[in-house]
């Protein structure tokens, strides 16, 4: 075929089909372009200097008229669907895919938006920690039967000299408490929110876990400050009045005199959920800050008082939403997300404030 001839077929190609078929004849394996080029290497030098050239111009221009030609065809193909289709802009538009508000994230969210309320501020600290702030500044010194309660991970640095203190990820955000009273003057009031690691697995445990803290520093502060506080936020955050609090002597370093706090619950619909007072569970720990802590933080306990408290963020979300196992909230399961996550847009907030 002469290239003349072949460049008006693929200028008059009726469609796409037909344009690809005479670009396969042209420039494909068995092409005559192909073949042409094919045929250079039998040539003579002085044969291929003079075909060469024409060659590779015959090559460019089909390819260039195919070129043309495919935009003038996709264009008229367009602009037809164009003419021929239409929308129908009164129907609803189809849903896509949306990602979700993880729950503890919603708990989170929630857990700062009481506690703003109450007039707490929100502190962060590192999870990789000295000994110090996890421990010994807490009341559980070298040795303290307490630390092996904790079940904890210790970690040093690659290269480090073997003598120095091993850090551990920490198991409580207690040390955030303490980074916060040895660099901030009292009055003190915060939550500090945040990851926390224990070595222990099962239906109800995870070596990692969230975990909010609350901490108040003052003067003149009593148990019956601790008691309104978490009876406040326990109505705010499960939004029922309902709430019934039994606080039961205990033992933590870190607070003197201490308390387990129970809630009441009831069944409603085959299903236990907190309020009223069938039963008891157990859903914080808490306790008057203990005198040695406050002193540790450079502070004169005879002059300044408080009270702390401590909760799984993950087991609150759990009791709330319904949720019958911690691991699956960190399985990165999608369907599960989909299941239990929150929407965006439907989020639901608590910007009412503790006494709406």
């Amino acid at each position: 075929m002469a290239d003349s001839e072949l460049l008006d077929r693929i200028r008059s190609a009726p469609d796409l089909g037909a344009l690809d078929a005479l670009r396969v004849s042209a420039l494909g394996k068995s092409g005559s372009i192909t073949a042409q080029l094919k045929s250079l290497g039998k040539m003579s030098p002085d044969e291929r200097s003079a075909e060469a050239p024409k060659i590779h111009a015959a090559r460019e221009a089909v390819t260039e008229a195919i070129a043309a030609r495919k935009a003038e065809l996709e264009a008229a193909e367009l602009e037809k669907r164009l003419a021929t289709e239409k929308v129908d802009l009164s129907l609803p538009a189809p849903e896509r895919p949306q990602g979700t508000v993880h729950p503890v994230s919603q708990v989170l969210d929630e857990l700062a938006e009481i506690f703003a309320d109450l007039g707490f501020s929100v502190a962060e600290g590192p999870e990789i920690e000295e000994q110090w702030f996890n421990f010994t500044a807490l009341n559980m010194p070298e040795f303290h039967p307490a630390r092996a309660m904790q079940d904890t991970f210790y970690c040093r640095r690659i290269g480090g000299d073997p003598a120095e203190e091993a850090h551990v990820l920490r198991t409580h955000t207690s040390p955030v408490q303490i980074r916060t009273m040895t660099s901030q003057p009292p009055p003190l009031r915060l939550i500090a929110p945040g990851r926390v690691y224990r070595s222990d697995s099962d239906a109800t445990h995870t070596p990692m876990f969230h975990q909010v803290e609350g901490l108040v520093i003052d003067k003149g502060i009593t148990m019956g400050h601790l008691k309104w506080t978490l009876e406040t936020f326990l109505k705010a955050f499960f939004e029922r009045d309902d709430i019934v609090l039994r606080m039961r002597p205990s033992y933590f370093p870190f607070t003197e005199p201490s308390a387990e706090v129970d809630v009441g619950w009831s069944m409603e619909k085959g299903r236990r959920v907190v309020g009223g007072c069938e039963g008891w569970m157990e859903v914080l720990g808490s306790g008057m800050v203990h005198p040695k802590v406050i002193a540790n933080c450079g502070l004169d306990p005879d002059e300044w008082q408080g009270f702390a408290f401590g909760t799984g963020v993950d087991r609150l979300a759990m009791l709330k939403y319904g949720m019958d196992d911690l691991r699956a909230f960190f399985d990165g399961d999608l369907r599960w997300l989909k299941h239990y996550g929150f929407r965006s847009l439907d989020v639901p907030t608590l910007s009412g404030g503790v006494g709406a």
